[in-house]
């Protein structure tokens, strides 16, 4: 995952605290809005993923806690931090990367199964 947080940090101009946080309720995210089966596959495909998960489950971000599917994980990025552009930026960035890890047919098969994130990758 440092791979992916050094090109938050550098394509963003976020910090990486921030950076990691946001992977963090998106990985959280997918693990809760995703098919277990598949995201699970998928973790095991990146490293450092289920720490990152780990370190954020405890935060619910505000109102973001309170909502579910995509609009409670951006909320939750937003608490965090980041404005609605950046969590867009990042979103792709995210599934991006997992794509390059995890082959295209894998994510996309996550992506088409989670109701709304289409739009957002």
């Amino acid at each position: 995952m440092d791979e992916l947080i050094g090109r938050l940090v550098a394509d963003t101009g976020i910090d990486r605290p921030t950076a990691e946080k946001a992977v963090g309720i998106i990985l959280d995210f997918l693990v809760k809005e995703g098919p277990a089966d598949k995201v699970q596959s998928l973790l095991a495909k990146l490293s450092g993923a289920e720490a990152l998960i780990q370190k954020t489950a405890g935060e619910s971000g505000g109102l973001g806690g309170l909502m579910g599917g995509v609009m409670g994980a951006g909320m939750r990025m937003m608490s965090a931090g980041l404005s609605m552009g950046q969590v867009q930026g990042v979103t792709r960035a995210v599934i991006a990367y997992a794509r390059e890890q995890a082959g295209e047919e894998a994510v996309g098969d996550i992506v088409g199964a989670i109701p709304g994130l289409g739009q957002f990758v």
